[in-house]
């Protein structure tokens, strides 16, 4: 990493002579792509905006080698030679050139772009098409106002306030170069504002600032603080990425620091606020990776901190609040006051509005949804904060493993909703049937679930009777008034098993059981439901869903949120 130069670079001062080498593809970028370029730069004007990285190799002639960044540089290079031409010379023209190894002709095309020579050859095709949209880009901006306004916001854009990132590697190796190449274009892996970070501190120019044993010791942290935030259950208390969205998942830190809106299209906004305080000189670069550092073991001391880990990650997991959000909130504060403020964040988090009740939540209304959710992941994290011998595994709660994930569902379901085929009604009282055996049902209702399952073709009459039979054997006195509601809800597994979600309490029971005894991950709080952890033993039967149990459950679920819990809900009817 020592011989690469990084910097910001403004267009204005791009100079030299740029080789496009014989293993990349000429020029391609179409009209979306240029028009894109063209839009973000005007969009920009009067501020400070930097493109993306133009990745270069020094050559022995003194001339770069376009490792990456052809297709944005060409496109600069043909917006700057055409307002020089159309401004009758009055614009300065580009003040680098591009080369290519095997196509010579098109350097000479460049500086004199002709429409009429289009189709001699692809490259020519591609240049003449992008020409066209710069000439359309500005033509159709001049309806509104004259095209020398246009171009001369432009041109001083270029000249003052629209960078490249400069990414140099002082020596040509062309092995080096081809790798490199192959990574960053055929792999598709970009740079992330991490790598040129961690360039800025490592590289050659920096050596000014940092000694070389330090550069070693930035190094080895760097790399430990990478593999700490690859543990799982360090990585799922931070992010609910599982880590697709960060080359490097240091980033996460490094936007912490440069306060990066998680919304942000620019994807270099971390790496051009790291570059401009080192240009500016307003951070040294050891005080910002001082900064960088201890942001890191900050984020170490939450996650090891039993109270403080169970709350933030309740809080990113719920996704009330964001990393960025939560690290804002902790700026300025001791910590208890830190505390206080995620205390409210997560009573925020489950509030309700409209003078309603928690008791009149109901899952088949749709704004109801989200909050039951948060309400039920709350339970099940504070129930386990709060008991102190273990810790919520966010990293299995978020883990899918080919699963959709963890959704609401019914903890005794009554209706048929979504079964449609006969090979569910057929999977449904085979569920069932069991059930109906353990709490001692008539052999003759067995006897029918058995023809049915055997018929090869069941019709939704038959189904709807026996399923009907079953559902009356099964159900507690009282359940269809509360099956929508809190005290009939818990996080399952989500399952595209329509006949499974559409069970009764005991099949339900049983599928908890065997997963249980598989070593799957179940929630804390879902799995005390199934085994009636909740439920008064003198008051209660293992195969039924009944009225003692739903009050148990809310009771419980209260007890356990009543920090969150505005102090009239006491007082308020049963959620059941």
């Amino acid at each position: 990493m020592a011989d690469i130069t990084l910097e910001t670079r403004l267009v204005k001062d791009i100079k030299g002579t740029f080789v496009v080498p014989s293993y990349q593809r000429g020029y391609r970028w179409g009209r979306d792509e240029v028009t894109r370029l063209l839009d973000d730069i005007y969009e920009n004007l009067g501020k400070n905006y930097c493109l993306q990285p133009v990745v270069v190799a020094r050559r022995g002639d003194g001339s770069y080698e376009l490792i990456d960044g052809q297709q944005r540089l060409t496109t600069l290079y043909l917006i700057r030679q055409y307002m020089h031409k159309d401004s009758g010379g009055f614009m300065e023209a580009p003040s680098f050139s591009i080369r290519y190894d095997t196509r010579e002709e098109s350097e000479t095309f460049l500086d004199d772009v002709d429409l009429d020579k289009r189709d001699e050859n692809i490259d020519f095709y591609f240049m003449c098409g992008a020409y066209e949209t710069i000439r359309d880009w500005f033509e159709e901006r001049a309806k509104v106002k004259p095209k020398s306004v246009i171009m001369t916001g432009l041109n001083t854009a270029f000249t003052d306030s629209v960078s490249i990132i400069w990414y140099e590697a002082e020596e040509h190796d062309k092995e080096d170069s081809i790798r490199m190449f192959e990574r960053l274009n055929i792999g598709r892996i970009p740079l992330t504002s991490a790598e040129l970070v961690k360039a800025m501190f490592l590289s050659e120019a920096a050596k000014g600032s940092l000694a070389a044993s330090r550069q070693e010791e930035i190094a080895l942290q760097w790399d430990d603080m990478e593999r700490e935030l690859h543990r799982p259950s360090f990585w799922s208390f931070l992010s609910n990425d599982e880590g697709v969205g960060y080359g490097t998942r240091i980033d996460l830190v490094l936007d912490l620091i440069a306060k990066k809106d998680a919304d942000s299209r620019e994807k270099y906004q971390t790496f051009f606020t790291f570059a401009k305080w080192r240009e500016e000189g307003s951070r040294p670069l050891e005080k910002i990776w001082e900064e960088i550092y201890r942001t890191f073991l900050l984020l170490l001391d939450w996650y090891e901190d039993h109270d403080l880990y169970h709350k933030i990650g309740y809080l990113i997991a719920s996704g009330a609040e964001t990393l960025g959000s939560i690290y804002a909130a902790w700026e300025g504060k001791g910590k208890q006051a830190f505390q206080d403020a995620l205390d409210a964040m997560i009573r925020k988090s489950i509030e309700l509005g409209n003078d309603r009740e928690y008791g009149d939540l109901s899952y088949d209304r749709r704004d109801d949804y989200a909050l039951i959710s948060r309400l039920l992941l709350l339970f099940n994290v504070e129930s386990v904060r709060q008991i102190r011998t273990s810790r919520f595994p966010f990293e299995k709660f978020k883990q899918k493993d080919g699963r959709s994930g963890w959704s609401l569902e019914h903890i005794h379901a009554q209706q048929s909703e979504g079964m449609t085929k006969q090979e569910t009604w057929k999977k449904w009282l085979e569920y069932h049937k069991e059930s109906i055996k353990a709490v001692g049902g008539p052999s003759e209702l067995v006897e029918a679930i058995e023809k049915a399952s055997e018929k090869n073709k069941l019709s939704r009459e038959e189904f709807e009777a026996l399923h009907q039979q079953a559902m009356d054997l099964l159900s507690s006195a009282g359940s269809t008034e509360y099956v929508h509601s809190i005290a009939n809800l818990a996080l399952l597994d989500a399952s595209d098993n329509a006949a499974l979600s559409n069970s009764a309490f005991d099949v339900k029971r049983n599928k908890i059981v065997k997963m249980d005894k598989e070593g799957r991950f179940i929630p804390f709080c879902t799995k005390m439901v199934f085994l009636k952890y909740y439920s008064p033993s003198d008051k209660t039967d293992l195969h039924f869903w009944g009225e003692n149990d739903r009050k148990a459950y809310v009771r419980e679920m209260k007890k356990v949120l009543t920090p969150y819990l505005p102090k009239e809900a006491a007082a308020e009817k049963e959620m059941a």
